[in-house]
């Protein structure tokens, strides 16, 4: 059931890519040519007075490196030019207040990615169950797996379409991330019930009814002990290297061995999440957590050389829990998948929810008495039981109080604080 009216929605598909070794020859050196346009895009733009500072000036110079420069003759013209969209669009950013100012790109520490800005460049044709074959300029037909429907042929229209895609590589290979407008029918306000959710550890999502999703270890038992194997063979292999030495081929087969299982898991913890917020989505009407600054959360309790810190590597552990968990990309995805299921995810004051008695609303010292039991010090009341249970329903409690944060709809942009812009900004 829905309204009359229909939304525009954009959303994106990643799908791994199977590319001979000549292929992946291909797209990594495209890859490397459009990090290099990239910093030579930079290079010009600190150099250029203000007023020379201009998109035609700029496309004039990428199209002159195109002709000098053979090696980044093998990136194809439209991905150039995303990547002087992009660059421009990286300044505006900064400007408005979105983001940093553009930085150099550095060979080993950047996400190799092509941009593919049309989707009529694709021609993507669907040849088996679980295949489907794209075309990539430069590069030819490859095949991709086909784990979602696609609008293409004569699924495709004016209303449904792949408008365009982009080249990612990972520890796990290339892949291509398409991107895809729809037109659908705006939903009708979801009508199920309101919950509240509080994020943790040993449970990382509890809701205030009593149901709580949990996971276990991301890698198996044989995938873990082989992952400290092989983080110990690169300590000692590091060990044997002198300062300013190239690392060894064994050596960086080791840390891609390593790269490749931390993404695996990543991987599989992105599954849970989104298999877990859709669940929500689907479920309730209204979700309301807690505004978290997780920023302030994972700061390191080392301190300094005067004044240092205590209980650091406890601290250092709790860190890597809490960014393991992913709570920013949890509720990153309920945002958006509750206005796509017509409800609604709200957020409220973080402060006191895990102290506070749901029964009572009395917050006494002492009552949370570990990470899983909450017992109520308050003699009128006594009440016990889960934590993290308590901390939900508090959640709740603050939203149904009228003390709620706005209300998170959509994509929000978060805005950085005012500060003086660089010189080479304006």
């Amino acid at each position: 059931m829905s309204h009359g009216t229909s939304v525009k929605r954009q959303f994106g598909h990643r799908a791994r890519l199977a590319l001979s070794p000549a292929e992946v020859a291909k797209a990594d050196a495209q890859a490397h040519a459009a990090r290099t346009m990239w910093n030579l895009l930079h290079a010009w733009w600190r150099m250029m007075p203000k007023e020379k500072r201009t998109l035609a000036n700029a496309d004039a110079a990428i199209r002159q490196a195109r002709e000098d420069i053979d090696f980044l003759a093998v990136l194809p013209a439209q991905a150039a030019q995303a990547v002087l969209k992009t660059y421009f669009r990286a300044w505006q950013n900064c400007w408005e207040g979105r983001a940093d100012t553009p930085k150099f790109k550095g060979r080993f520490r950047t996400v190799m990615s092509v941009d593919i800005p049309q989707g009529r460049d694709l021609n993507i044709i669907r040849v088996h169950r679980r295949w489907g074959v794209v075309n990539v300029p430069k590069v030819g037909r490859v095949r991709f797996r086909w784990t979602k429907d696609l609008p293409v042929g004569k699924h495709a229209g004016t209303t449904n379409r792949v408008t365009g895609a982009r080249l990612i590589k990972d520890a796990l290979g290339w892949h291509i991330a398409f991107r895809v407008q729809t037109v659908e029918a705006r939903p009708d306000p979801h009508q199920g019930p309101y919950v509240g959710i509080d994020v943790g550890i040993s449970v990382p999502l509890a809701l205030s009814d009593g149901e709580t999703y949990e996971h276990g270890a991301w890698l198996t038992g044989k995938e873990q002990a082989k992952l400290l194997r092989l983080e110990q063979r690169a300590a000692q292999r590091r060990q044997h290297r002198k300062p300013g030495e190239r690392t060894s081929r064994r050596l960086q087969h080791t840390y891609d061995q390593i790269a490749g299982l931390r993404a695996k898991a990543k991987r599989r913890a992105l599954d849970w999440q989104h298999q877990t917020t859709t669940a929500i989505a689907r479920t309730y009407g209204t979700v309301v957590v807690e505004a978290l600054t997780l920023t302030n959360m994972v700061k390191s309790a080392r301190g300094t050389v005067e004044e240092p810190g205590k209980n650091v590597a406890q601290k250092s552990g709790l860190n890597r829990s809490i960014s393991g968990e992913a709570w920013g990309r949890t509720v990153t995805l309920l945002t958006y998948k509750t206005a796509q299921f017509g409800g609604t995810l709200v957020k409220v004051p973080a402060p006191g929810t895990s102290r506070r008695c749901s029964a009572c609303g009395v917050t006494t010292p002492g009552s949370r008495e570990s990470q899983a039991v909450f017992v109520c010090k308050n003699p009128d009341c006594g009440w016990s039981g889960n934590a993290d249970h308590n901390a939900a329903r508090n959640v709740l409690h603050l939203y149904r109080m009228g003390l709620a944060l706005i209300p998170a709809a959509g994509r929000a942009v978060v805005r950085r604080a005012k500060r003086v812009k660089p010189a080479t900004a304006r």
